[in-house]
């Protein structure tokens, strides 16, 4: 299942409302989705888009693809930026040096002299 974080559409005719919601890309634009991350208004521009940084965070670490417009909409809001932040501290750690295994050493039978 590829989960998106994309617009769905309410409100009424020539006078768009979106809720930003995380969504399998199998369902219909405006159909079932998985959680609701926030709401858009585009009569007041992104500015004023309320987002819940936190389910947006956990969405994107869980792998979720941001939509275009969400995409451009999380960085004028500094959430990809916290996202890469975050990635970077939770990257690979520096593996520890292994040391050469000790060689074994074959013990003598106790009964041969």
């Amino acid at each position: 299942m590829s989960v998106k974080i994309r617009l769905t559409r309410i409100g009424r005719h020539k006078d768009p409302f979106y809720r930003i919601v995380a969504a399998d890309s199998r369902f219909a634009r405006d159909g079932r989705y998985i959680e609701q991350i926030g709401t858009y208004d585009p009569a007041q521009g992104t500015e004023k888009a309320e987002i819940n940084e936190e389910l947006a965070l956990k969405w994107l670490n869980l792998g979720a693809t941001p939509s275009d417009s969400i995409r451009a909409m999380f960085n004028r809001k500094g959430i990809l930026a916290k996202f890469a932040a975050s990635k970077v501290k939770k990257g690979p750690a520096k593996k520890a040096e292994k040391k050469p295994a000790a060689k074994k050493v074959a013990k003598p039978a106790e009964g041969a002299k």
